[in-house]
C-alpha cells in the first residue's frame, strides 16, 4: 500500500465513530479501530524513536487530516465527533482516502498534489497536531500530560497516591520496592461500614501502550494478596490487555489511561486551577442589528 501509512485509518476512524453514536474518546476509537482490523498486539506497542505510540500516533494523524477535510469536528475536552458532512459518509476507499490526503497536504503544506504519497511519508512520523485550532480545554491537558510524563518514576508514584487519597482510598502506601512484581503501592477502598477492599496498584509513566504481558505479570505478583488491582498510566492500553484486565474468572483490574487520569485531576480539581470565561454569541445579536 503505497503512501503515508495513516491513510489507512481514514475510514475506520470515520466508521468507529458511527459504531460509538457520532462521538468518542481518543481511546475509544483506537479500541474500535484495533478490534476491526485485529491490529497486532506487537503493532499496539511499537514506538516512534520520541516514544509515542506508531498506531495511536497514525489514528491521530488520520484524525488531523480528517477535521481539516471537514469530516471530523474539533476536539472538544478530548472527544472526537463526526461532522454533518461527516455522518453522510459510510465509508472511504483507499483510493477515495489518498485523494483525500493529497486534497488537504496542498492546502495547508501548498500545492503538492503532484507528489507521489510515498515522497510525503515523513508526515506520519512526526507527532500529530493535537488539534487543529487547540482550544484552552485541550491546551491545559496537553501541559497536565507533559508533567505528569516528565515526573521521575518516585514522584509519579506519589501523585498516584495523592490521587487515590482525593478519590476516597485509605492507608493508601507507596512500596517503592523493586522485585515485586511491579506492585508500586496498596490502599483499602471503603465502600461502607461493612464492606471494604483491598486494592495493589502500579503506577507507569508511559507514552505508548501498556500491553497484554504486562497486565498478565501485574496479576500474577498481586494473586492473593488483594481483592482488586489498579494500573495507572500515562499512556494506553492494548486492546488484548483490556480484555485480559477484565477476564472471567481472574482478579479483576481497573485500567486508569492516560485520557482517564487527566479527567480524574479534572473532577477532583487537583493541581488544576478553575476558571470561567465565556464567548460572545454574535448570531444572538443579529437580530438587533437591523
Amino acid at each position: 500500500m503505497s503512501g503515508p501509512k495513516f491513510v489507512r485509518f481514514f475510514s475506520p476512524v470515520i466508521e468507529a465513530l458511527k459504531e460509538l453514536g457520532g462521538s468518542g474518546r481518543p481511546s475509544e476509537v483506537r479500541d474500535v479501530i484495533a478490534q476491526r482490523l485485529n491490529i497486532s498486539e506487537q503493532e499496539q506497542t511499537e514506538l516512534l524513536e520520541g516514544g509515542a505510540s506508531r498506531f495511536d500516533n497514525q489514528v491521530a494523524w488520520a484524525r488531523f487530516y480528517l477535521v481539516k477535510a471537514g469530516l471530523v469536528d474539533s476536539s472538544k475536552r478530548g472527544v472526537w465527533s463526526l461532522s454533518d458532512k461527516g455522518r453522510t459518509i459510510e465509508s472511504l476507499s483507499f483510493d477515495e482516502a489518498r485523494a483525500l490526503f493529497k486534497q488537504v497536504h496542498a492546502e495547508f503544506e501548498g500545492d503538492k498534489s503532484s507528489e507521489e504519497p510515498s515522497e510525503l511519508e515523513p508526515v506520519g512520523e512526526s507527532i500529530a497536531p493535537n488539534d487543529t485550532a487547540v482550544s484552552d480545554d485541550s491546551s491545559y491537558r496537553k501541559k497536565l500530560l507533559e508533567i505528569l510524563t516528565s515526573l521521575s518514576p518516585e514522584g509519579f508514584e506519589r501523585l498516584c497516591q495523592r490521587l487515590l487519597r482525593e478519590s476516597g482510598f485509605e492507608q493508601v502506601t507507596v512500596t517503592g520496592r523493586s522485585g515485586d512484581g511491579g506492585i508500586d503501592g496498596h490502599g483499602i477502598l471503603q465502600v461502607n461500614p461493612f464492606v471494604s477492599f483491598k486494592v495493589l496498584f502500579q503506577c507507569k509513566r508511559y507514552v505508548g501502550a501498556v500491553s497484554v504481558s504486562q497486565v498478565r505479570d501485574f496479576r500474577g505478583a498481586m494473586m492473593g494478596r488483594a481483592d482488586k488491582g489498579i494500573i495507572l498510566t500515562t499512556g494506553t492500553f492494548t486492546s488484548d490487555a483490556q480484555k485480559e484486565a477484565v477476564r472471567d474468572g481472574a482478579t479483576p483490574i481497573e485500567l486508569v489511561h492516560g485520557e482517564k487520569l487527566l479527567d480524574m485531576f479534572e473532577n477532583l480539581e487537583l493541581g488544576l486551577i478553575p476558571r470561567k470565561t465565556f464567548d460572545v454569541d454574535f448570531h444572538f445579536f443579529q437580530e438587533f442589528q437591523t
